[in-house]
């Protein structure tokens, strides 16, 4: 309950900032707001980076399935759709991988199976992701055979060092906003994870909590806890941004 009450005056705050300033305003880290983490204000006209917001799956690859029966591609889209709108409210360029319930993959897949269309999927999302200078999140939600299993977890390719640095932002600002209980720490991968392996840009899967939890599941599939882990995301992003120096402020 607490955590609800610190959203809401977040939330409140937030939008007098960016009216504020103004629908051209850009805006500094995260990291130098006020301690519960609202953005403050930098110099009108600053540039911004891209982002790319990939949402994890969708169309026929549901993804996972969550304990009350939600499959996880909605979820996804939503966390990173409003994602897409809190960085955009801050001067950020954003481009999203897929924007509804579709998987994007070639016209040329049609007709030709599962796997082939996946792929394509994968290899579309993956150009998205090698944009020049972009940064670079796929949301996605956990799951696990036992269900006692909780807690966002970030996920970087272990050569990518500013992948690594990102899903530190990204982590630490999920623990002190939304689950201060959470201590799992980012996690490298080799060559498991298609779209990390071969992200030449910052990129990070952030599996956004456990699906196959029911208290996380509840929590997961409601929008007001999307929107709170949308907010936390995207004062993770901000953070990483402002300390690798891509704000031009």
């Amino acid at each position: 309950m607490k955590n609800m009450f610190k959203f809401a005056n977040i939330g409140r705050r937030l939008v007098a900032v960016v009216m504020a300033a103004g629908a051209a305003a850009a805006f500094g880290g995260c990291a130098h707001g006020d301690s519960l983490g609202v953005p403050a204000a930098a110099s009108v006209g600053a540039v911004k980076p891209l982002v790319v917001i990939d949402a994890g799956h969708g169309g026929s690859d549901g993804g996972g399935v969550s304990v009350n029966g939600v499959p996880e591609k909605g979820i996804n889209l939503n966390i990173a759709s409003t994602l897409s709108d809190m960085l955009r409210a801050l001067g950020y360029r954003t481009v999203l991988t897929r924007t509804a319930d579709v998987s994007i993959y070639d016209k040329s897949a049609e007709g030709a199976g599962l796997r082939a269309q996946k792929l394509s999927d994968m290899k579309n999302r993956l150009a998205l992701f090698n944009t020049e200078d972009a940064v670079c999140i796929s949301v996605h939600q956990n799951r696990y055979t036992d269900p006692v299993y909780h807690g966002a977890q970030m996920f970087f390719h272990r050569e990518n060092a500013e992948g690594a640095q990102l899903a530190e932002c990204l982590r630490a600002r999920i623990c002190s906003l939304l689950q201060p209980d959470n201590q799992r720490e980012t996690k490298p991968m080799d060559d498991e994870l298609y779209l990390l392996c071969n992200c030449k840009n910052p990129a990070v899967m952030a599996e956004c909590g456990f699906i196959s939890n029911p208290e996380e599941a509840a929590m997961l599939e409601q929008e007001p806890y999307q929107r709170q882990m949308a907010f936390a995301l995207m004062c993770g992003m901000n953070d990483f941004c402002y300390n690798t120096g891509r704000l031009n402020t």
